[in-house]
């Protein structure tokens, strides 16, 4: 990878088979910030082995693509943020909040009652199966603090920097262990430092700095613009950016 110029991949998610996920029920929704089991096709008992094939799909295609870095294409996620942002410690995902998504429509999202901390890692297998499976270099992506603070009702802090430090430990832990396994790039996705600009210099910066605080691998950040099908209100000429930084450590 150091030896290409312009390395190739993709930014995150890839289609899922339409055998894996409901795509009319995803299509008809703002993409789920809490747990959606009701999109999968597939019987709960046979889920993990099926969306094990729906990676190994997207891995092939990627390698036939002739990509540089390659991604498990989030086929084991509802949506890019919820999988991580449920399995944290101090989330109650059975009695869900509601915040207003980037349309500025309200929206289900994990309600914050406790200290947010990381229980367990959560895309771990992620990586070791995606390692196993190509000899390519591969990528793993993770939501970021200030993104998932902004998809969360907040029922328990006084101070939104100290939640957005709180998610920045559990997502530091979680980059830790995912190079650890063997990831050669984390991307780390903040688009709602787009969204809300603001906050965003108030503290999501700080909390993006916390996050990669004695991390030594080489990180991805992306900042999206958002669904085109859905933002309505963006710069001229605009139908979808999601610029991405990378930096080496």
């Amino acid at each position: 990878m150091n030896n290409v110029l312009l390395p190739t991949s993709l930014v995150g998610s890839y289609a899922q088979p339409d055998w894996l996920i409901d795509r009319k029920k995803l299509a008809g929704r703002f993409p789920p910030r809490v747990r959606a089991q009701e999109l999968w096709r597939v019987a709960p008992e046979f889920l993990d082995e099926a969306q094990d094939d729906a990676t190994l799909l997207a891995i092939r295609d990627q390698e036939r693509a002739g990509l540089d870095i390659i991604t498990d294409g989030e086929q084991r996620r509802e949506s890019y943020s919820n999988r991580f942002a449920t399995a944290l410690e101090g989330v109650d995902i059975d009695n869900p909040g509601i915040a207003l998504d980037r349309s500025g429509h309200p929206n289900p999202v994990p309600r914050i009652v406790g200290k947010i901390r990381r229980k367990q890692p959560v895309e771990l297998r992620d990586v070791e199966f995606l390692r196993a499976n190509t000899n390519r270099p591969i990528k793993i992506t993770v939501p970021g603090p200030f993104t998932m603070s902004q998809q969360a009702q907040n029922d328990f802090y006084k101070d939104e920097q100290e939640m957005v430090l709180d998610y920045a430990a559990a997502v530091n832990a979680e980059i830790k262990d995912l190079f650890a396994a063997g990831a050669d790039v984390v991307q780390i996705d903040e688009p709602y430092m787009q969204a809300r600009p603001e906050k965003a210099r108030q503290y999501g910066l700080r909390g993006l700095n916390a996050a990669l605080d004695g991390i030594t691998g080489t990180t991805a950040i992306h900042i999206c613009f958002g669904y085109a099908a859905i933002i309505h209100v963006r710069p001229s000429g605009y139908s979808h950016s999601c610029p991405s930084w990378l930096r080496r450590r």
